[in-house]
């Protein structure tokens, strides 16, 4: 566990955002638990995302914010496309437990790098980007809780 106060917070942040309790509700990883395949693939409509969809591109930006926090150029996603990486050809139920796997995985790795992360380092900016580590980091939270509000309203339009 780190020592910097700065890192322990964002710490905070990411896990209240992903999978710890917290006071705003339900987190990403607790919107996602317990879904079958059918319940992440409806669609509330022509051209809308599905819940499937949200999670291999919550998943995908894990890996990128990794990637710029580490500035690994070898560091790539596992899956095929960017950004909205597009769903198995066979969406199965073993291929949701891949890729809801696959979300914790690549949570579980950008969780060490920050944990790991140099203090001193969090208001330079990030790799190819704009931003600073650290708006990285709570930006990444910000984009769980984001796309946890939305999978939790699919799930009530679907009637869940």
């Amino acid at each position: 566990m780190t020592s910097d106060r700065r890192i322990a917070l964002l710490l905070d942040v990411v896990d209240q955002a992903f999978d710890r309790r917290a006071w705003h509700g339900t987190a990403l990883w607790g919107s996602v638990r317990g879904l079958t395949p059918r319940e992440a693939l409806w669609r509330p409509g022509p051209r809308r995302h599905n819940i499937w969809e949200i999670v291999l591109h919550t998943t995908y930006w894990k890996c990128i914010v990794r990637r710029r926090l580490t500035r690994d150029p070898g560091l790539v996603f596992p899956r095929a496309g960017s950004n909205w990486p597009g769903l198995p050809a066979k969406p199965d139920a073993a291929a949701w437990r891949r890729d809801v796997a696959l979300l914790k995985e690549q949570h579980r790795l950008l969780r060490a790098v920050i944990a790991r992360f140099p203090a001193a380092r969090l208001a330079a900016r990030g790799w190819r980007s704009t931003w600073t580590n650290a708006q990285h980091v709570y930006g990444i939270a910000s984009h769980d809780l984001y796309h946890a509000g939305q999978i939790q309203l699919l799930k009530a339009l679907k009637g869940r």
